[in-house]
């Protein structure tokens, strides 16, 4: 089951999601709500994934060295999926992208099944690109970048070669 993102439901969703007071609250209880859905579900499912096509990311830390695990907004396209490090439309970068940055091999659990990927961050010219796509699947990232003052960056996860 998906909400229609454009639909009444969807639409009050959105209007939450990049409210001022969402923002502030969204990534400490988003993400984790995610997390136990989808451990609980064994990888089948997540909270976000009512709204838009969602994977978590498995990434190893750049300072750590320890897996990091991160729920996130997806669009999948042909094997590959891109995703957009908007933090909420938070001032900094999310963990995450610097941890991709620095170790690309990561893994990608998307309904069910696991994939091994290596991420590529896209180039403005990329981006633009896809950026009309990634707005369809999810609004609230034009307004994520306007209020963070950031271009949010954006990766496409492609399977990991053999």
């Amino acid at each position: 089951m998906q909400i229609d993102r454009d639909g009444w439901l969807g639409t009050q969703v959105q209007r939450m999601a990049t409210s001022s007071w969402f923002r502030k609250v969204g990534p400490r209880v988003v993400p984790q709500m995610d997390r136990i859905v989808h451990r609980v579900t064994k990888g089948r499912f997540t909270t976000s994934a009512l709204l838009v096509p969602s994977l978590v990311l498995t990434v190893i830390g750049a300072k750590s060295g320890q897996p990091r695990v991160i729920p996130l907004a997806c669009l999948p396209d042909d094997g590959s999926f891109y995703v957009v490090g908007s933090n909420f439309g938070q001032v900094a970068h999310p963990a995450w992208t610097t941890n991709l940055d620095a170790n690309p091999d990561a893994t990608v659990s998307y309904r069910g099944a696991d994939h091994a990927v290596r991420a590529h961050r896209l180039d403005d010219d990329e981006k633009a690109e896809v950026w009309p796509k990634l707005l369809h699947i999810w609004p609230s990232y034009a307004t994520y970048a306007e209020v963070s003052g950031r271009s949010l960056r954006v990766y496409r996860l492609d399977p990991a070669p053999a």
